[in-house]
């Protein structure tokens, strides 16, 4: 149940005042913003991690390979992209016309050849997801808008009869050596936040979104009839609108346009006879018809969070890429009509919904998988787990676009030019969403984590 207001006692002027308190540390929201005189260590940017669960094939994706032998070959054929001499592969054909605006890293190695959740939570993030280490140091709400500055989305943040988290391979809420605090904040179900709904705050909590939605339009027109925001300063009218309206309108896709959540609509690919393999059961169906139904809802909620100030948003779904063509996975030809089609459409959605926008410099999007495939194809016309060479793609945030950096072997098994890793993945993201001359000399935040984020040097020739 959603408590603002203590339930024994009537709204008066004290208890409007309490409508700030949604604190860190003990200083109040409405304290916050009039603090915020200082300069920031924060760049004002955000990035949001789009997790390629499963592996996503290099070949058929960023760096295809067809001066190769059959066995090799890129599935499918490529597409000429919009870079003088850059091909991808054919699923990729609407990313192809939009590669002038992103960065392709074609000699990164996420340091892993099986299931798990790198790189977004590794031995480079200091086994936290790296949201939680940007919460950590910028704060677990935007001081402005009131908004969780670090967010994880599973489909059934978007639909609520979707699939939610899936741990096997490990939890996206982690958060390593930081206290849950840092954790980041999942609507739909799934982190200890979610279990109370408390926006990333250590005082209130509530039940589910839902009842929180509910219960702020309520509040809302019960303060905007009685007028208690007369005599209220600045900063603490401030705290109430953003907790009331920021916020809450943030998570509802339906106050966007009917024509933009069309354009990221990804439904059309739930095919059920295209995801029959073989001996693939009701539960590895599912993971795809999920896929395809919220892939493009979780992006443009990510963006439209991203607006309102979330500094971080993951995204993941489940192990949908993942072509070995065995009874529980689609082999490499069909895996890209399932999964690579739904991508490209949703992804190049949300580079032209950003561009439309003018956010092109102010939201970085990251999107890469724990892993890569195999250079040979197997038997059965798929490709298996590959911890060589993992896709890289990156837009916006400021990035230098409309460039390959690094190249892979001629086989696509590994780098043939400097190999970049996680390490240097954390060094890009960090570099973008911090000033790290300022964060460098902030006072009382923890040093070695400081230290650790400021040394990852990040991928060379993306920052100017």
């Amino acid at each position: 149940m959603l408590t603002i207001f203590p339930t024994d006692r009537t709204m008066n002027r004290r208890a409007m005042l309490t409508v700030g308190s949604l604190g860190l540390g003990g200083l109040s929201l409405s304290h916050l913003l009039a603090a915020n005189e200082e300069k920031p260590i924060t760049t004002g940017k955000s990035v949001i991690f789009l997790l390629q669960h499963g592996g996503p094939t290099q070949f058929e994706t960023f760096d295809p390979k067809m001066d190769v032998p059959d066995g090799i070959r890129t599935v499918g054929g490529v597409t000429q992209t919009r870079i003088p001499g850059v091909t991808f592969g054919s699923t990729m054909q609407h990313l192809a016309g939009l590669a002038d605006r992103c960065a392709i890293v074609r000699s990164y190695q996420s340091g892993s050849n099986g299931h798990s959740t790198r790189p977004i939570i590794g031995e480079a993030s200091l086994k936290a997801n790296m949201g939680s280490l940007f919460a950590r140091l910028a704060g677990t709400n935007h001081p402005q808008t009131g908004m969780p500055m670090n967010v994880t989305l599973y489909p059934n943040s978007v639909d609520p009869q979707a699939l939610g988290a899936d741990d096997r391979f490990g939890k996206f809420t982690q958060t390593g050596t930081l206290a849950k605090s840092y954790e980041p904040f999942v609507p739909g179900g799934g982190s200890e936040l979610q279990k109370n709904l408390q926006l990333a705050f250590p005082v209130e909590r509530f039940q589910d979104r839902r009842a929180l939605l509910s219960a702020l339009d309520k509040l809302k027109s019960e303060v905007d009839a009685s007028g208690t925001l007369e005599g209220l300063d600045r900063f603490r009218q401030q705290a109430y609108e953003m907790v009331v309206q920021g916020v809450a309108k943030s998570f509802d896709l339906s106050e966007e346009s009917p024509g933009t959540i069309a354009r990221y609509d990804t439904s059309q690919w739930i095919n059920e006879k295209a995801y029959a393999h073989k001996s693939n059961g009701d539960s590895k169906r599912r993971w795809y018809q999920n896929n395809a139904q919220t892939l493009g809802k979780l992006l443009l909620m990510a963006r439209r969070l991203c607006e309102a100030g979330c500094g971080f948003v993951t995204i993941t779904t489940r192990f949908v890429w993942d072509m070995h063509a065995d009874r529980n996975n689609l082999g490499v030809a069909k895996g890209m009509d399932a999964v690579g089609a739904p991508f490209d459409h949703a992804v190049s959605a949300f580079i032209e919904d950003c561009e439309t926008r003018g956010l092109g410099d102010k939201i970085m999007l990251v999107s890469t998988g724990e892993m890569g495939r195999t250079p040979r194809i197997n038997k059965n016309g798929g490709r298996d787990h590959w911890g060589g060479l993992t896709p890289l793609l990156l837009y916006g945030g400021g990035i230098t676009h409309g460039q390959v950096i690094g190249r892979s072997e001629r086989d696509g098994s590994k780098p043939a030019s400097s190999a970049y890793n996680s390490s240097n993945l954390l060094g890009t993201i960090m570099h973008t969403l911090f000033d790290i001359g300022e964060l460098r000399i902030k006072q009382g935040l923890p040093n070695d984590l400081v230290r650790h984020i400021t040394s990852a040097a990040p991928i060379p020739g993306l920052h100017g």
